[in-house]
């Protein structure tokens, strides 16, 4: 069926996701407590928050990194943190900002979506040095910029002409291909638990060990999306029970999967059954769930189940994306901002960031700007769904 784009917003769940799982740490002595990297309307961003999302993008390896690849990374955070800023200024001068019940919800919710007990969750944060007001602010932010965003986009109205229009300029995409809809539980024999995965295996033995052991409980009858939730380590589908979507068959055996299990998914297994533990060729071992068989391709009319609804969501969606890229690019030239870690850049042509050109030279960075005044209050990957277990 046809794809469409999905709309770019500053999402809350993939933030405080990606804030516990990342740490809080700072990039290093470089970027000190003082060092301002930008200002926005007075605001100050600073080096140690460009510093924790260089970690985060590098997955902690930003040592490895060349120093153009460091200072390119350095630029391209920088500037989504501008862009955050300067909505979430815009979504306070318009009274956008959120309750503090909708903050707790939104937490509440990330600790469940984390698959950790609150206990873990609370845990994980202390060990990350990472305060509630923290993760507080942040979710304030998003939140914030979430109902800036439907503020503009609220008042769009798809037609029925429009619907009927796209969907006969499009018949050939709108066709349900063979294939089969998975669930899936992964252990992997790595060490983990910097993710927060849950009795994580550490090696060959232990994985093997925790695959068996989760197969004798599928076969106990315990559902297996609950127990996707519990001690799954795909960070990426243990929120969703372990549900990957849906597959073709080409789409399986390009992401890996043996040529048994791929003609047992379309021969005899039926919807509900799961196999029994397959260890692929990265290591990692995998249970999988079919949970919808289509054997054969299936031409969708315009009244076919949730086809309509699908066409008028994905028009909307091409709008709220236009509508998002306007409203950026306003509050951008509304807004004073001062990117002084560009400008030391431009000064020091010959070292591109904080790590010293050559052997010997000594780091430069950021001058703290002057504190000015903050600005009056009146008052961002889409993430595609996990498919490949290769």
């Amino acid at each position: 069926m046809r794809k469409f784009a999905k709309v770019t917003v500053f999402s809350t769940s993939l933030l405080l996701v990606a804030v516990i799982l990342s740490g809080c740490g700072s990039g290093g002595p470089e970027a000190s407590d003082s060092t301002v990297a930008a200002t926005v309307n007075g605001r100050t961003i600073m080096l140690k928050e460009v510093e924790r999302g260089v970690t985060r993008q590098a997955g902690g390896k930003q040592a490895q990194l060349s120093q153009l690849e460091l200072a390119q990374a350095r630029l391209q955070i920088l500037s989504n943190l501008i862009q955050r800023e300067v909505m979430f200024q815009r979504a306070e001068r318009e009274k956008l900002l959120p309750t503090e019940d909708q903050i707790d919800g939104a937490i509440n919710t990330q600790k469940q979506q984390s698959g950790m007990t609150s206990e873990d969750f609370d845990k994980s944060l202390k060990e990350q040095n990472i305060s509630m007001e923290t993760l507080r602010e942040e979710a304030r932010k998003d939140l914030a910029i979430a109902n800036l965003q439907d503020k503009y986009s609220g008042k769009i109205s798809i037609s029925d002409k429009e619907v009927e229009d796209f969907y006969n300029g499009n018949k050939a995409q709108f066709v349900n291909a063979r294939g089969v809809e998975l669930a899936m539980i992964m252990v992997d024999p790595a060490d983990n638990s910097a993710q927060g995965i849950a009795n994580d295996a550490k090696n060959e033995a232990d994985a093997k060990l925790k695959i068996d052991g989760i197969y004798q409980q599928l076969q106990g009858k315990a559902d297996f999306a609950t127990v996707a939730r519990a001690k799954s380590e795909d960070i990426q589908t243990l929120a969703r029970g372990g549900d990957i979507g849906f597959m073709s068959e080409e789409d399986l055996k390009g992401n890996g999967f043996p040529a048994e299990i791929v003609g047992n998914f379309f021969g005899a297994m039926q919807v509900g059954d799961y196999t029994q533990p397959v260890r692929f060729n990265s290591g990692k071992w995998y249970i999988f769930k079919l949970a919808e068989k289509r054997l054969t391709n299936e031409n969708l009319t315009l009244e076919s189940p949730g086809v309509r609804q699908q066409i008028t969501q994905g028009l909307t969606n091409q709008r709220k994306q236009i509508l998002n890229a306007a409203l950026m690019e306003v509050a951008i030239n509304e807004a004073k901002i001062v990117n002084n870690l560009a400008a030391s850049m431009l000064n020091n042509p010959g070292n591109l960031g904080l790590r010293p050109a050559a052997p010997g030279s000594q780091p430069s960075a950021p001058q703290p700007a002057q504190q000015a005044s903050p600005a009056p209050s009146s008052s961002t990957s889409t993430v595609k769904p996990a498919g490949s277990p290769k």
